[in-house]
């Protein structure tokens, strides 16, 4: 379990919902993601607060129909971030150009798991 005063003053709660798309015109806010990520005076992802405190990074998909995963927001040599849930490729989700967006409510986030990236809207940025 995560002790919030073991999380630095960079990290933020930022929660993304399903954005309008093919198959969802309203979007869905019953399926998304809770992340525990360090960002940068820009709201942008801080690699290196990341890389000091990797495991309290953490991320939570919840969807309407099904169990909640739970997992870890990791790294790939070369920068591409990505979400793994468990030990394998499998089932882990890309973050699309994460190391470039901003993370503000309002803005978009495209994740996929290789086959198919879907949009997400940044809804919440707060102090955990």
């Amino acid at each position: 379990m995560i002790k919030l005063t073991d999380l630095t003053s960079k990290f933020r709660h930022v929660r993304l919902v399903l954005a309008r798309g093919k198959g969802h015109p309203e979007g869905d806010s019953h399926e998304g993601y809770d992340l525990l990520v360090p960002l940068d005076g820009y709201g942008q992802l801080d690699a290196v607060e990341w890389k000091e405190n990797q495991s309290l990074c953490r991320v939570r998909r919840f969807r309407r129909k099904g169990e909640d995963l739970i997992g870890r927001l990791r790294r790939k040599p070369g920068g591409q971030w990505y979400f793994d849930y468990a030990q394998g490729w499998s089932d882990d989700e890309l973050a699309f150009y994460l190391s470039d967006e901003r993370f503000a409510q309002g803005e978009y986030i495209s994740i996929g798991n290789g086959e198919a990236m879907r949009p997400y809207r940044i809804t919440l940025v707060e102090k955990p």
